[in-house]
């Protein structure tokens, strides 16, 4: 059983790092290492953390359709490509460099943050500016990188969305629709594999599941603006860590 301190604090960077995941990405950088403080193997945080993530992507969709975002249409062409890239990934493809890759792709989300920081054009909430074949690449590249390593993938999905043309407060409708399918897809094997503890596992995902609705309300209110400055933060955050700056 946790202690009432622990549960407090399972609530409060759930909370913090569904608002995250929601406003940019990256949360769950606040949310494992938690649970391995708390005593967790490794592999054991990562199931149960995915736990938080599936409801909290559940109720953050929810949240925007119900504000009128539906974003089905746009997310159907990217499930393919992705999934099968994190299919690959999970089976250690791309796992046998795994430093490299980090590095790869802290340099990519700074050459990516670069254009979406640009104001955005009017008419491109659904033109999205790469072709067919190279979208397909690029999301597939970015399902066998999360399949891979995982940390940080809802933040290059947003990068990735916004530099193909789509508007943010679009991009993060798309966003948590596409990472909680893919979620819900792997939370079974980590069960099966007995890597989810269901008491922080619980206490995890009411803290996730509000601060994803609350974050939803702040990317309505806030729009772009809101969005490109906690994008930014969490880029360089997250840029930083995968270069082995801290």
């Amino acid at each position: 059983m946790l202690e009432l301190t622990q549960t407090g604090l399972l609530i409060a960077a759930g909370f913090a790092a569904g608002a995250i995941n929601i406003l940019a990405g990256g949360g769950s950088l606040l949310s494992v290492p938690l649970l391995v403080a708390l005593g967790l193997p490794g592999d054991v945080a990562n199931g149960t953390n995915r736990i938080g993530i599936v409801f909290q992507s559940a109720v953050a969709t929810w949240r925007f359709k119900k504000a009128g975002f539906s974003s089905w249409s746009y997310t159907w062409p990217l499930l393919l490509p992705i999934g099968i890239g994190a299919a690959l990934g999970a089976l250690g493809i791309s796992q046998l460099r795994g430093q490299e890759f980090e590095r790869i792709f802290g340099i990519a989300m700074l050459i990516l943050l670069i254009p979406t920081l640009r104001s955005a054009r009017k008419n491109t909430v659904s033109r999205p500016s790469w072709s067919p074949g190279t979208r397909t690449l690029i999301f597939f590249l970015i399902g066998l990188y999360g399949g891979a390593i995982q940390a940080g993938v809802g933040l290059i999905l947003m990068l990735a969305l916004a530099r193909s043309g789509y508007d943010l407060v679009v991009v993060n409708s798309i966003k948590v629709i596409v990472i909680g399918l893919l979620t819900a897809i792997a939370v079974p094997i980590f069960i099966f594999q007995g890597q989810v503890a269901w008491f922080p596992a619980l206490w995890l995902t009411m803290g996730f599941s509000a601060g994803g609705a609350v974050a939803v309300r702040w990317t309505l209110v806030g729009g772009e603006r809101l969005i490109r400055i906690a994008l930014v933060i969490a880029v360089l955050a997250l840029a930083g860590r995968m270069l082995g700056l801290y």
